[in-house]
């Protein structure tokens, strides 16, 4: 809302926004966002307790306030089950802790805690201390929550319609009421491996096909700026495979000498322009490997490409704007722009969707759905990335710290930010159960086949730098 807020006072004015009763039709599908906030937050809750408590919890009476006066900014919303909000801790005996919330009072016992691995409220909360719950069941003024943590990590999402380029859903952040800063459309960040798609799009634009192989083994390359010997993300080295091998498990010795193949970085930073990425990328290997800094939303869009048979959609918030007599101010038709050809758009998709069958996204492959996409890990583990899609829908999410900071050992995309995406898509690809994706052309063998011969990774085990 504040997005589509932004834009219309830029072109309207204020005045003729707050008070002019314009009607905007816009792109987003309520639901969705719901599903959206919450898969977000469900999906940093998770992160957070996998990384252990860690304090640092903000005490009101130290600060000065009153336990009887005091009043969060949370309790002003809408608190429902599934809420994430601030509460007070009001007592704390050796057996639980007395939060309240609003109008709402709850308690953490041993059950809401056993994550802290501390058996006992009085081992490490205070009378006055603020903590983050999730609510989980609210009756008459009683209530149910499970204790959280709120360490500064975040997170965001982008939906869009591969048909229209419509904003289905979008979050920006952990709590708008925090922070105003859109991490889906405003924050740059290195997009680690999910940048590689556009190295094997060139590669099949040059009639290569996904059965071609490459020898994954220890490499140096010569560069203007001195020797760089890359490293896969497990340290190993496989011999020759095929590029639908190297892409599905993210091999980055591979993914660098197909980009020679193809013609060098510059032929893969075109391609990636031709996907509507236009972010700075200075033409360097390292780049091959999504060391450049890109949005959420043009990654997001870029990958509409692959099941739209080589058309990206623009995203649109805005469908049509009325004046208060109804008359037609502006009206957003879909636009689209041809990046590569429907033959090769399929096979990527076929390759993409190997990912899912076979690769670093395997988990999403128990959403029993066609679906296709990338998972992205940069250095030290900052950013952890997912854009994937079904036939109908492209979903991108990040997460990471607004300072670029580890998220630490093995948070991968496959294990930070797939989780979140997965809970997002289970609800927004219900009701499209009879969708697909075109077949691939006969260069591209059929992906079941393959089935018997790769083994299943566990998630985050094949992640790349």
């Amino acid at each position: 809302m504040e997005e589509i807020r932004q834009y219309l006072e830029k072109k309207y004015g204020t005045e003729e926004v707050h008070e002019a009763g314009l009607r905007v039709y816009t792109s987003l599908n309520l639901e969705m966002q719901k599903a959206a906030q919450q898969a977000v937050r469900d999906g940093l809750a998770a992160y957070e307790r996998r990384h252990g408590w860690k304090g640092n919890l903000l005490n009101v009476i130290a600060n000065g306030d009153s336990l009887a006066t005091y009043h969060h900014v949370d309790w002003d919303g809408n608190i429902a089950p599934g809420s994430y909000v601030h509460a007070l801790v009001t007592e704390v005996d050796p057996q639980s802790a007395t939060v309240k919330f609003g109008s709402y009072e709850g308690h953490l016992g041993p059950v809401e805690i056993k994550w802290t691995r501390y058996t006992s409220p009085q081992q490490f909360l205070t009378r006055g201390d603020l903590v983050y719950v999730k609510v989980i069941a609210l009756n008459g003024r009683d209530s149910r929550a499970s204790l959280e943590q709120e360490s500064g990590v975040q997170g965001a999402l982008l939906a869009l319609d591969n048909s229209t380029g419509d904003v289905k859903a979008m979050v920006g952040g952990r709590d708008f009421e925090q922070s105003k800063f859109n991490r889906a459309v405003q924050a740059e960040r290195q997009v680690g491996s999910s940048f590689k798609p556009y190295i094997y799009t060139a590669a099949i634009d040059q009639g290569l096909t996904p059965d071609d192989t490459v020898l994954d083994a220890p490499v140096t390359f010569s560069t203007p700026s001195g020797p760089y010997t890359p490293h896969n993300y497990d340290g190993k080295f496989e011999g020759v495979i095929t590029f639908r091998h190297a892409l599905a498990e993210s091999r980055n010795i591979p993914a660098l000498k197909v980009t020679e193949r193809v013609g060098g970085i510059k032929t893969v930073i075109e391609y990636a322009r031709k996907f509507g990425i236009t972010s700075p990328m200075p033409a360097y290997l390292p780049i091959a490997l999504g060391a450049a800094d890109i949005t959420l939303a043009e990654q997001t869009a870029a990958f509409t490409t692959f099941p739209n048979d080589g058309v990206r959609v623009m995203p649109r918030y805005i469908r049509k704007v009325t004046d208060y007599d109804g008359r037609v101010l502006e009206e957003n038709y879909p636009e689209v722009k041809d990046v590569v050809s429907a033959r090769t758009a399929r096979i990527m998709t076929y390759m993409l969707r190997e990912v899912v069958l076979h690769g670093t996204g395997y988990a999403a492959s128990k959403l029993k759905h066609p679906l296709g996409g990338k998972t992205g890990t940069t250095n030290d583990f900052t950013d952890a990335w997912f854009i994937g899609f079904s036939p109908s829908l492209t979903c991108g999410v990040w997460v990471g710290f607004d300072e670029k900071k580890t998220l630490g050992n093995k948070e991968t995309g496959a294990a930070a930010a797939l989780p979140i995406w997965m809970d997002f898509m289970r609800v927004a690809l219900q009701g499209r159960e009879s969708e697909d994706f075109a077949a691939p052309p006969p260069t591209a063998p059929n992906a079941v086949a393959r089935k018997a011969e790769q083994p299943e990774p566990a998630a985050g085990d094949t992640e790349d730098h």
